[in-house]
């Protein structure tokens, strides 16, 4: 992971367990974070691909989180700590919502970014029983959803591009 996205891949992490909360119980909740951290570090990996993305990034900032808590209608009003959800990146979020409903997309888009980067990602692209027992909400396609058709299309061409790259 490359030390310029981790700010916005901890906030996405955050935002995402805030979001979806995990099964209750400390392994669960290291397991959802697990997935979690994975989608939303290859997600950023395929939205910030060079040095000069991550500099624009620091540079202009990533967005911050209002539009998808409204959309999953959180409320954060007694929140004191709200900081960290400046650094969310809505696009990252809506990528690792697609990768998190579709572990097929997930190894693609693993193909796509593996530079030695990304790191493990076995949780998010080969999920078993006890990844879904620990986060149902997260891993719930239906649930997902709203935030994942944000950006979707974007991914999709990405990915689709790459593809067709390496067909010639």
């Amino acid at each position: 992971m490359p030390a310029d996205l981790a700010p916005v891949i901890a906030a996405g992490t955050r935002w995402l367990l805030t979001a979806f909360p995990p099964a209750p119980g400390a392994f669960s909740r290291a397991v959802a974070e697990a997935q979690a951290r994975q989608a939303v570090t290859l997600a950023a990996d395929l939205r910030y691909r060079t040095p000069l993305d991550a500099e624009i990034l620091h540079l202009l900032g990533p967005g911050g989180s209002a539009r998808l808590d409204w959309l999953t209608g959180a409320d954060h009003g007694r929140d004191a700590d709200v900081d960290w959800r400046t650094w969310v990146d809505e696009t990252v979020i809506s990528w690792a919502a697609c990768l998190l409903a579709a572990p097929a997309l997930a190894v693609e888009a693993h193909r796509l970014v593996d530079r030695g980067q990304t790191g493990e990602v076995t949780r998010l692209t080969r999920p078993g029983d006890r990844e879904q027992d620990a986060a149902p909400l997260l891993r719930h396609p239906d649930l997902l959803e709203p935030v994942a058709a944000l950006h979707r299309d974007l991914l999709m061409d990405l990915l689709l591009d790459n593809e067709n790259a390496a067909l010639g």
